[in-house]
């Protein structure tokens, strides 16, 4: 017999460990590991963190065997993982109908519960009395199902547990909008049972769905139907956000020791070295102790100042636990593997050395206790000098999962084993740069005709024929094919929740059915909504694509993108949109959008495109089967009809085909898919047409007056719908026929019949029909003012919404103030989020139509440019809205209403140019888009700096604002001045003094450009870097601020910390009382010269400080000055709503008669009996 190493005999004595402080309470029935003796309680976290021990040391033994035995202890030790792990799948499985509500729902009703007995695997408490939303918990079990797998354990056994893992996927898919409890199971840390949006449950589903993207969980002994299947698109939002978020670590904490355990190991979530950095050293700097590092700053948790009687905090009390929280010795465990993951020797020594001192050694063992605190006497001394009293142990010793990660620690640092052992799947590569991406686009002709027009222009396409055997469909087709994916109806479980599907999802090549797919980007599809009517909005959302795409892409395989070009980008003389060429010339030059491209056919591609296998449509019968098999049993070749011999043969294969292809687009129409005409390799089936029930228009049918026309009316004076439909129906002008049906939309509704040609003619349709007209001849106006009618939404709509308040921005509409202007601060529903916003427009169909395009816009810019929103918390779009509506006004130097009208006729992509600009703050210009082919665009938005419009240049602001304003729609009825105006269609409001300003008063060409900086930031709500922190200073000094009655108290200060989100959403929401930007913006400037006062040592104030009253103050001397000087009096003139001097508005915040003067004067004499003597000196 052998005898035992030196290494053999270290690893029975981590053996023993294992075996005293884990295994021995594991129960041998579930596998499941209690949190303490007195209540067999097993958390879900705990448990998988507590067995990576067990694991580590059974890998440990297979590799370092002596003997037999030692094999034989490998095996052993492995199975009491497996039995872990099952055990934990069981408890979810027992949960199976709330992984099927919550994939829909979101709700904290319908989660798993984030504990269960270690006896019965059942539950232990309701839905309600625990936070058990936590994402985090759900997303490790994951982690490490793939982890463990992926080393050789078998932990999944049936297809059905194949299929609750892959809908356990769907139910932490959408982490990144998902507020819940976090990794300390309260969520908000006043423990007030408020869930929130935590950086480390975001991190980690990320790292459980990259982790088990195409792994197949029976190991290397499964098949293709073992396979299991994320979407990227969902990974890269959580990095989005993720990146986003970090260093902090959700809205009411700036930093927590918890977010640990996904810059690092087990999930490697994050990507960007820097930012991993960062946010460790956020950790160690402001959580670190002698004991170990604090949760989270003032936490409350087992301190002598914690009321144990109350579950919850009153929001005051937190700033009692400041300085005392209790040090966990967990976090070094995380730190220690931290520095054997990225090479740092030394922080590995250092750490480990520190752990080993606070351990606490019984039975010849050293184990890690739960945590340290001050001891009650002690309280005092550690308030006056943070970290120098000696504390004592409390809670559980060991803490169970802390000293699994010790011993997991050791045997790393030891030499036991090697990172990539515990890491099969090789996550801690996650931060090392990736290579440059190139994308490959494929241009696809609907038709030969288009083709040669592409190729006239020297640019390589071919037809959809012509891409066989390779298929191309739209994406809805794929959104309808990962729907059934884990699907089982003895479980009850529906598979993945229809959702739209994201360019790197689209951006592959699928194998479906042993034939191969490639699907077009989703913004190509039709829709319901207008954006993907405007070509230009396509070709700007093709370049926002693609630059997501370059910097995104993570797969094997480059992302190939497929891109029809159809008949809507062609002109009425049958040539190619310039703004669609153009793009695709510079698609063939190799560089788009930020992106290497790089053009060609499909089949070229095949080669080095990523490709994924979707096995489990195989065996699917429904609709969406049927469709697939109607779709590749149609031949490959339109010419096969053609070469049959026989003319009896060639009409029976023209009718056999016929018939197919009517049977494919039934089920399409099913399915939802549109324009399945266009992906099909014959073109017998044309796109159905609808019926004209309205007098058919030319293109002139808008611009064209008619004579005026008074509205019929009876012998009651009131209006004769009678003769409004006859006339409605003898009308060619679209604005008429959109104002009679808008009449009859007000006074009849949507379902009123007109009988129009005697014939059953609701309103609704009539309106659809008048939709499509002005669509295909894109009159924005109409198409915007008909979809507001017909209360279309955006199909996207509330994804838009997510993804922006997923950024930490709080979303406002309606226009100002409260409670006019809605808050949205949590993802809603579509229907829910549609009808808030139809609330807060009050019935206003401009602000509510417009309201969805500018929140998609943002959702769009959010997402390729987030610097353009940095200090910026709460997106106003109401306020937004009135700000371009002002813009448009002083640019073309017309009256708000004529400004509201060309902002409605501008297509979707001006719209969103516009927008940007305001974003960014860049000076535009505007001139008169020239119409083609019939479709227009009034008003078309230009850099003033970089471009000029050639037409238009030297032109006078006159001649630009009439030929602007003769583009316009004409309104023959005289439907404006009917009853007061009844059936004016609402405006916005401009803010004052825009329009047509006197020309005789304007000496200075630099004369609004303050106040235009001023309304732009104050609108956006931007304020300058570290203004949150300085505000949350001054309040140490004061009893709080006041803004137009509404004040913001000091004690705000013993619930939040400087840096927490919760604290600038505070000061936004008080800041917000003010409806005017530019006096908003004053407001700012007054708070930021305020704070200077907190270098001042001075006496705090027993008083709260009214900022209006300085801003007041500063205006009055400010006009004092003017006066004094000489200035003319309609220079002078006072706001009406605020009093402030407007003058003020527009000057520069330094100089002589600068307001950051008059504003340093106005504090100064407002705070003078509380300042030192000499300290400041009024000149």
């Amino acid at each position: 017999m052998r005898s035992r190493s030196n290494s053999g005999v270290k690893l029975d004595n981590y053996a023993r460990m294992v075996q005293n402080t884990i295994l021995k309470h594991q129960d041998p029935v579930t596998g499941l590991l209690p949190g303490s003796e007195d209540a067999p309680h097993a958390w879900v976290r705990d448990n998988v963190y507590s067995v990576l021990a067990v694991w580590g040391l059974s890998l440990a033994y297979r590799k370092n065997a002596d003997r037999n035995e030692d094999k034989a202890k490998a095996y052993e030790l492995e199975q009491s993982v497996v039995k872990l792990m099952r055990g934990l799948l069981q408890c979810m499985m027992q949960q199976v109908d709330k992984i099927e509500k919550f994939k829909y729902s979101k709700s904290i009703g319908d989660c798993l519960h984030a504990k269960y007995s270690s006896q019965t695997c059942q539950t232990v408490v309701g839905d309600t009395e625990w936070g058990h939303l936590q994402v985090d918990a759900t997303s490790l079990f994951l982690l490490f199902v793939a982890q463990m797998t992926a080393s050789g354990l078998h932990i999944i056994f049936t297809k059905d547990e194949v299929d609750i893992i892959q809908n356990l996927l769907f139910y932490i898919e959408s982490s990144y909008k998902v507020a819940d409890f976090g990794m300390w199971e309260r969520g908000d840390k006043t423990n007030q049972g408020l869930p929130e949006l935590n950086a480390s449950s975001i991190g980690m589903a990320k790292a459980a769905l990259e982790a088990l993207d195409g792994l197949n969980v029976f190991g290397s002994k499964g098949g293709a139907e073992s396979v299991v299947h994320t979407l990227t698109d969902d990974i890269q939002q959580c990095q989005s956000i993720l990146t986003s978020m970090l260093p902090r670590a959700s809205t009411s904490k700036e930093v927590d020791a918890g977010v640990l355990s996904i810059i690092s190991y087990p999930a490697f979530a994050v990507e960007d070295l820097d930012v991993v950095n960062i946010t460790k050293e956020e950790i160690i700097s402001k959580l670190q102790g002698r004991y170990g590092c604090c949760r989270f700053l003032r936490d409350g948790h087992k301190t002598p100042k914690e009321d144990p009687s109350r579950l919850y905090y009153e929001s005051s009390e937190l700033k009692l636990f400041e300085n005392i929280e209790c040090e966990w010795p967990l976090f070094w465990t995380f730190l220690i593997l931290d520095g054997i993951f990225t090479g740092s020797h030394q922080q590995v020594a250092e750490y480990r050395e520190a752990l080993e001192a606070i351990m606490i050694k019984k039975e010849g063992i050293r184990l890690v206790p739960e945590l340290y605190s001050v001891p009650p006497d002690k309280v005092e001394e550690e308030y006056m000098n943070p970290h120098s009293v000696d504390r004592v142990a409390q809670g559980k010793c060991p803490l169970m999962w802390a000293q699994s990660l010790y011993i997991l620690g050791n045997l790393l640092a030891e030499g036991f084993l090697a990172p990539g052992e515990i890491d099969p799947l090789n996550r801690r590569m996650s931060t090392i740069p990736k290579p440059d991406v190139v994308v490959q686009v494929s241009i696809v002709a609907e038709t030969e005709e288009i083709k040669q027009l592409l190729i006239g222009h020297g640019i390589q396409a071919e037809t959809m024929a012509e891409v066989q055997p390779i298929r191309v469909q739209p994406s809805s087709v794929l959104s309808h094919i990962y729907a059934r994916l884990g699907k089982n109806q003895r479980l009850g479980l529906s598979g993945r929740p229809y959702r739209r599907i994201g360019v790197l999802g689209t951006s592959k090549f699928y194998v479906i059915r042993d034939t191969i797919f490639t699907f077009t980007p989703q913004f190509i599809d039709h829709q319901e909504f207008y954006l993907a009517l405007d070509n230009n909005m396509i070709v700007e959302m093709l370049r926002s694509e693609l630059s997501y795409l370059s910097s995104r892409w993570r797969m094997t395989g480059r992302p190939t993108v497929t891109f029809p070009v159809s008949q809507n980008m062609i002109t009425e003389q049958r040539e190619v949109e310039p703004a669609v060429l153009a793009m695709l010339q510079k698609l063939q030059e190799g560089y788009y959008g930020g992106a290497r491209v790089q053009t060609g056919r499909l089949s070229e591609f095949l080669t080095t495109s990523c490709c994924a296998h979707l096995t489990f449509m195989d065996c699917e019968v429904d609709d969406l089967a049927q469709y697939l098999d109607l779709l590749l049993s149609l031949p490959k070749q339109s010419g096969l009809i053609s070469d049959t011999k026989g003319g009896l043969n060639r009409f029976r294969a023209a009718a056999t085909k016929t018939r197919q292809m009517v049977s494919l687009v039934h089920k399409a129409r099913k399915l939802n898919i549109h324009n399945v005409h266009m992906y099909l390799p014959t073109k017998l089936v044309r796109p159905r047409r609808p019926s004209l029930y309205l007098m058919e228009t030319t293109g002139q049918g808008l611009g064209v007056p008619e004579a005026e026309v008074f509205l019929p009316l009876d012998v009651n004076g009131e209006i004769d719908y009678q003769a409004l439909v006859d006339m409605l129906q003898n009308t060619k002008n679209l604005q008429d026929q959109a104002d009679i049906l808008y009449i009859f939309y007000k006074d009849k509704g949507l379902d009123w019949d007109t009988r129009l040609r005697g014939k059953a003619r609701p309103v609704r349709r009539l309106l659809d029909e008048l939709y499509d007209v002005a669509s295909k001849q894109r009159h924005w106006g109409l198409v915007r003012m008909i979809s507001g009618m017909l209360k279309k939404r955006v199909e996207d709509l509330d994804e838009a919404c997510s993804d922006l308040l997923a950024h930490q921005k709080h979303l406002t509409v309606g226009l100002p103030p409260e409670p006019r202007e809605k808050t949205i601060s949590a993802p809603m529903p579509p229907d829910k989020l549609a009808k808030l916003i139809e609330t807060a427009s009050e019935n206003n169909l401009t602000i509510a139509i417009l309201t969805q395009e500018i929140m998609v816009f943002l959702a769009m810019v959010i997402r390729s440019q987030p610097s353009l929103f940095s200090e910026m918390f709460r997106l106003r779009i109401g306020l937004i809205l009135q700000v371009m509506t002002t813009e448009l006004a002083q640019a073309l130097h017309c009256s708000g209403e004529e400004a509201i009208e060309c902002l409605m006729n501008m297509s979707p992509s001006e719209l969103k140019s516009l927008l940007h600009h305001i974003l960014s703050g860049k000076e535009f210009g505007v001139r008169h888009s020239v119409r083609t082919a019939g479709r227009r665009s009034s008003v078309a938005i230009h850099d003033a700096n970089n471009m000029k419009d050639k037409t238009g240049e030297g032109r006078p602001h006159s001649q630009i604002r009439q030929s602007v304003l003769q583009s316009l729609p004409v309104h023959s009825l005289d439907i404006n001045n009917i009853q007061s105006g009844r059936y004016r269609l609402l405006s916005i409001e401009t803010f004052h003094g825009c329009g047509v300003p006197d020309v005789s008063v304007v000496k200075d060409v630099r004369q609004g450009q303050w106040l235009r900086r001023r309304r732009l930031d104050g609108s956006l709500n931007r304020v300058p870097v570290g203004f949150y922190q300085k505000v949350w200073k001054i309040l140490q000094k004061c009893q709080g601020l006041s803004i137009e009655g509404c004040v913001l108290p000091a004690s705000t200060t013993r619930e939040m910390t400087p840096m927490e989100i919760k604290f600038a959403v505070a000061v936004e929401t008080v800041l917000n009382w003010v409806p005017q930007p530019e006096y908003r913006q004053l407001l700012v400037e007054a708070i930021l010269v305020l704070t200077l006062l907190t270098e001042v040592e001075m006496d705090n104030m027993a008083a709260v400080i009214s900022i209006d009253q300085i801003v007041q103050q500063a205006s009055h001397m400010f006009y004092q000055d003017q006066k004094d000087l000489g200035a003319e009096e309609n220079l002078l003139e006072k706001d009406v709503s605020t009093g402030i001097c407007r003058l003020m508005y527009d000057s520069a915040p330094s100089g002589r008669f600068g307001t950051m003067t008059y504003l340093s004067k106005a504090v100064t004499s407002y705070v003078q009996d509380y300042l030192p003597d000499g300290a400041c000196n009024i000149q």
